[in-house]
């Protein structure tokens, strides 16, 4: 028997195939499952033009057997078969599918559900990742003769006839020996095979069976005692689910099962907060089972964490995790997608990226965009319990790529209310503000205790106005890239505003201001570059000081920048204003007029003083304590 040399400069390509293009050996059992359920779909469609097929759905399978003494794997499939011509075509000449071939020879508007996989005529070869040597014994339906095709994957083949009970084909791995790096054994084991079933192949529509060990008792009789002993034996099972539930319709799977299938499939003890379920028509069709969770994974806000919802094509899981298909604002989204019309590459790991990829994303982030946008409206209670886990998610969203999603996401955001003791959305704020109020405000703090303390949000409450609480390092960005809510514009609590003035308090202000510009400029001759500013407020009330500051970048950004790593950390041109109706102004000035270095150490403490309201660091808390205690001597 002569061996026959590919028909393709065969060592440089199949080395290509076996050791290029698949990223994970276990790749194989998917491809030759693949094959297998390719060759059982052909004849499924033979079958419904030709009453002699005699077959139906029910009587198709794939079996795996395994054999660890003679260290094989073998994949056997009922279905079309091949002649020994098609065993040279289709294996002998790589990158020929005979699938390819068969799906476009069908007339697009008359086929039924045919679910064909193989599109390069590769995917046999990565058997030899594995394998020492394979040989594939194939019968064609209708034949009586059956072949076998053999190669150890260096530089040829060999077809010869064999014997077969039955049309199909067997394909028989046998695999290499073990190394110090390698171990191929693994593949002998029951369990890691049937997990690579469930994780690639198991919604293959056609029933993948094994013989499964199992345990049963045994009743024996020693010395007239009676014992329970246990025997091993196997059983034949279909090993995979075949029909998954995001296929199923609302009548066959209720979202009861659809949570049970989150719970199994991603090791959760909660439930969803809320599935979204999709059957998309068009000129991309896909299927889609999302979940949003209840609370985020382990390293949610890391580097470390994944993003990703498992892609299927056909049944058969192309990626766990396909990053692409979901922004990185609803990255805590779960779930799964199954399309049939993806383009997909030659090694069937990877997507191209083409038009059909893109659309089912944009698809998808409307659908998730929608979906929250109902919570929030039908079940508050719950939204908010999802905006505590994922909100800060949705505020980068914002800010990310220069704001190009804040339309998208800017109704989904919540903040805290002063007025309403709880969280608003925007628009509930705007359209809660009484008549005379022009803007939203808003205060940055670590928290709403805080910021409802702050000297400048005495006179936005004294006025009856709301305060939107902003507690996030983020929130600052936000407000900046978000500018208003319809016409509404944001207004910080710290910036001046004649809305919230009187004309005499302007007026006493500004005398103010002029009758103190001496100490104005002592203080800031004190505080030196500490301060780009010393200014009398008209914000202040019943407080005597606060920072704020003059320029692109606030407290709140510098503080922001000065949380992050790295030696260069940006800082705001502060403002120090003070309130001249206090009597801490009044001490300031009389030391101003009296004792220059009491004047000084009053100056510093009022400064220390603001910068603790804005949450800064004191440069010298020692020094600032000793500065307060030689006032009291």
């Amino acid at each position: 028997m002569r061996k026959k040399a590919f028909k393709t400069e065969s060592k440089r390509i199949l080395d290509m195939m076996i050791h290029s293009v698949y990223t994970h050996r276990e790749i194989f059992l998917r491809e030759i499952i693949s094959n297998a359920s390719d060759a059982l779909d052909k004849l499924a469609y033979r079958a419904l033009t030709d009453d002699s097929v005699g077959l139906g759905p029910d009587d198709l399978r794939i079996r795996i057997r395994l054999d660890p003494s003679a260290r094989t794997i073998t994949v056997s499939d009922n279905g079309v078969g091949m002649t020994a011509d098609e065993l040279e075509t289709n294996l002998g000449t790589i990158a020929s599918s005979g699938s390819f071939r068969f799906k476009n020879g069908l007339d697009g508007d008359s086929v039924p559900d045919v679910d064909i996989i193989g599109q390069f005529g590769v995917g046999f070869y990565s058997a030899f990742m594995v394998s020492s040597s394979v040989s594939v014994i194939s019968r064609a339906f209708g034949s009586d003769e059956a072949f076998r095709w053999e190669s150890d994957g260096s530089d040829g083949y060999t077809v010869s006839p064999a014997e077969r009970d039955g049309f199909g084909t067997d394909v028989i791995m046998t695999l290499k020996e073990d190394t110090e790096e390698e171990s191929y054994s693994e593949f002998l084991d029951f369990y890691r095979i049937r997990g690579l079933v469930k994780k690639y192949s198991d919604y293959i529509r056609f029933p993948i069976v094994m013989d499964v060990p199992k345990t049963r008792p045994v009743e024996t009789e020693e010395n007239g005692e009676k014992k329970t002993d246990y025997e091993s034996y196997t059983e034949e099972e279909t090993i995979n689910s075949r029909v998954p539930i995001w296929k199923r319709s609302k009548d066959e799977a209720s979202d009861e099962d659809c949570v049970a299938f989150y719970k199994e499939k991603y090791y959760e003890t909660e439930d969803p907060l809320t599935l979204i379920r999709a059957d998309v028509q068009g000129l991309t069709s896909y299927k889609a089972l999302l979940f949003v969770p209840a609370s985020a994974p382990f390293g949610y806000y890391s580097r470390e964490f994944e993003k990703g919802l498992s892609l299927y094509s056909s049944g058969v899981l192309i990626i766990d995790r396909c990053a692409d298909l979901l922004p990185d604002h609803f990255r805590f989204v779960k779930g799964v997608v199954d399309s049939d019309d993806l383009s997909l590459n030659i090694s069937r790991e990877l997507l191209q990226h083409d038009r059909q990829l893109k659309t089912i994303a944009t698809s998808l982030e409307k659908r998730i965009k929608r979906e929250l946008k109902s919570l929030l409206e039908k079940d508050r209670e719950k939204y908010e319990r999802f905006f505590r886990v994922f909100g800060l998610q949705l505020k980068y969203g914002v800010v990310s790529d220069y704001g190009a999603h804040k339309e998208l996401l800017s109704d989904l955001l919540l903040f805290h209310s002063l007025n309403k003791k709880g969280m608003v959305t925007l628009d509930e704020y705007v359209a809660a503000m009484p008549e005379g109020q022009k803007h939203i405000y808003y205060a940055c703090g670590e928290s709403v205790s805080k910021i409802e303390a702050l000297p400048q949000a005495e006179r936005i409450r004294d006025k009856g106005f709301d305060l939107l609480c902003l507690t996030d390092d983020v929130d600052q960005f936000v407000v900046e890239l978000l500018g208003k809510v319809g016409e509404t514009e944001f207004r910080s609590a710290d910036a001046d505003d004649e809305a919230l003035e009187d004309a005499a308090e302007k007026e006493k202000a500004e005398e103010a201001e002029k009758s103190s510009a001496d100490l104005l400029a002592f203080v800031k001759e004190t505080l030196g570059d500490r301060v780009s500013a010393v200014r009398i407020s008209r914000k202040l009330k019943s407080h005597p000081v606060f920072l704020t500051a003059e320029g692109g970048l606030t407290i709140e950004m510098e503080k922001y920048f000065a949380s992050l790593p790295g030696e260069e950390k940006p800082k705001a041109n502060r403002v120090l204003e003070l309130n001249a109706a206090h009597p801490a102004f009044a001490a300031l000035s009389g030391a101003f007029a009296s004792d220059r270095a009491k004047a000084e150490k009053y100056a510093r403490i009022l400064y220390a003083q603001a910068l603790l309201i804005a949450g800064l660091p004191l440069e010298d808390p020692t020094a600032y304590s000793d500065l307060v205690c030689g006032l009291m001597d």
